[in-house]
C-alpha cells in the first residue's frame, strides 16, 4: 500500500476546493482510507477542470483549444504555470467564481502541482480516465458529431436514448471507472474481485448522472440545455422545454430509467469485500443520496419540469444516509432491503 501525504497547505487546499465545487462529494472523499482519500479528490478537481471547459458558454473552436491545453496538463503537469497563465486572461463566461478561480494561476497551480507529485501509476489511472471523458464530451461539442445534438425552442438536446446513455458515461461513468482503478490498486483486491468490479465499475457515476440530470433541470435549462434525449421529449410535445409540467406517465418512465441505473450501483457495492470499508462508505454515501434524491422526486412528480421543479434533500435526510451507510458498511442483506423498501416507496409515490 502506497504512502503519501500531502503538506499541510496543500491538504487545505484540497479540502477549500472541494467544499467549493461539491459540498456532496467533499463529504464522500474523506472516507477513504490515505492515500487513496487524497487521490480520490485530486482526481475529482482535475475531472471538474476539464467539465468547466465543457460548460463554459464560448464556441466549440475555443472549446477545443482549452481542451488540447487541458491534455498538455494531464501529459505535463509542470507546464501549469504557463498555461494557467493564459487561461487567467481568458473568459470564462458562464462559471461561477469558484469555478473560474479554478482555471486560473492563482486558484489553480497548487492542484497540477499536487498531481505532479502522484505516483506515476496512480497518475496514469486519472489521466487515461480523464481524457477518455474529455474525448467522449468532445463529440457532443463538436459540430461534426451535431447528430448526437438537435436544438428545439432554442434549447440544445441529446437526441436519442443512446446518446443519453453514451453521454452519462463519458460524463461520469468515467468517473466511477477510474475510481474503481485506483481501489483495486490501493486495496490490491485479487483477479477475481477486481474483474467483478471492473465489469459494473461504471454504473455509480452514470446513476450520479442521471439523478442530477432530473435534479438540475431547470438550472441546465436556463443554460439552454436539457440532457433528456429529445426522442422522449417529442413524447409531449416538449412540454418540459418551457418549464409546463408532463404527464405523470412520462415523468414515471423518466424516473424509472434513472431507478434502474441505481439499482445497477446496488451490484457494484455489493462486489466491494466487507474489509474495504472505506471503499464501500464512500460507495454507499453515493448510492444512498441518490435513492433519497429520486424517492424526493418521485414525491412531488406532479411539480417537476415546470417553474415548481426542485428536487433536493434536507441536510438531515443527508446525515441519516451517512447513519444507515454505517450500518450497512459490512451488511449486504441491510443494504438489499434498503433498496428494495426505496424502490416500494418510488412506487407508492406514483399511485
Amino acid at each position: 500500500m502506497l504512502t503519501f501525504y500531502l503538506l499541510h497547505d496543500q491538504k487545505k487546499y484540497v479540502e477549500e476546493f472541494m467544499n467549493k465545487v461539491s459540498r456532496s462529494f467533499a463529504l464522500v472523499t474523506p472516507c477513504f482510507e490515505e492515500p487513496l482519500d487524497t487521490f480520490m479528490s485530486t482526481a475529482y478537481l482535475i475531472f471538474r477542470v476539464a467539465d468547466n471547459i465543457e460548460d463554459c458558454r464560448q464556441p466549440y473552436n475555443w472549446q477545443k483549444t482549452r481542451f488540447i491545453e487541458f491534455k498538455q496538463l494531464l501529459k505535463e503537469p509542470t507546464l501549469a504555470t504557463n498555461i494557467l497563465s493564459s487561461w487567467s486572461h481568458e473568459d470564462w463566461r458562464g462559471l461561477n467564481t469558484d469555478q473560474t478561480k479554478l482555471m486560473t494561476l492563482e486558484g489553480g497551480l497548487m492542484l497540477w502541482q499536487i498531481f505532479a507529485l502522484i505516483p506515476d501509476a496512480v497518475r496514469e489511472i486519472i489521466s487515461r480516465w480523464v481524457l477518455a471523458m474529455v474525448e467522449g464530451i468532445e463529440e457532443f461539442l463538436d459540430g461534426q458529431y451535431k447528430a448526437a445534438m438537435v436544438t428545439r425552442n432554442g434549447v440544445r438536446l441529446l437526441a436519442q436514448e443512446d446518446d443519453y446513455s453514451r453521454y452519462c458515461y463519458f460524463a461520469a461513468g468515467t468517473v466511477g471507472q477510474m475510481g474503481t482503478e485506483l481501489a483495486i490498486d490501493h486495496y490490491r483486491f485479487n483477479l477475481d474481485i477486481a474483474k467483478n468490479l471492473l465489469a459494473h465499475s461504471g454504473t455509480c457515476g452514470q446513476a450520479l448522472q442521471r439523478t442530477n440530470i432530473v435534479k438540475d433541470f431547470p438550472e441546465d435549462l436556463a443554460n439552454g440545455i436539457c440532457y433528456l434525449p429529445d426522442v422522449w421529449m417529442q413524447e409531449i410535445d416538449s412540454l418540459p422545454l418551457t418549464l409546463g409540467g408532463a404527464p405523470k406517465s412520462w415523468t414515471k418512465k423518466v424516473l424509472g430509467n434513472v431507478l434502474a441505473e441505481i439499482n445497477k450501483s446496488v451490484s457494484y457495492v455489493i462486489d466491494i469485500p466487507y474489509e474495504a470499508v472505506g471503499f464501500r462508505l464512500a460507495s454507499l454515501m453515493c448510492l444512498l443520496p441518490a435513492y433519497q434524491t429520486l424517492l424526493s422526486a418521485a414525491q412531488q412528480h406532479n411539480t417537476l419540469f415546470t417553474q415548481d421543479h426542485s428536487v433536493k434533500i434536507s441536510r438531515s435526510c443527508f446525515s441519516k444516509c451517512m447513519e444507515d451507510a454505517k450500518l450497512m458498511v459490512r451488511d449486504n442483506n441491510a443494504l438489499l432491503h434498503y433498496s428494495q423498501e426505496l424502490q416500494t416507496s418510488v412506487e407508492v409515490a406514483f399511485v
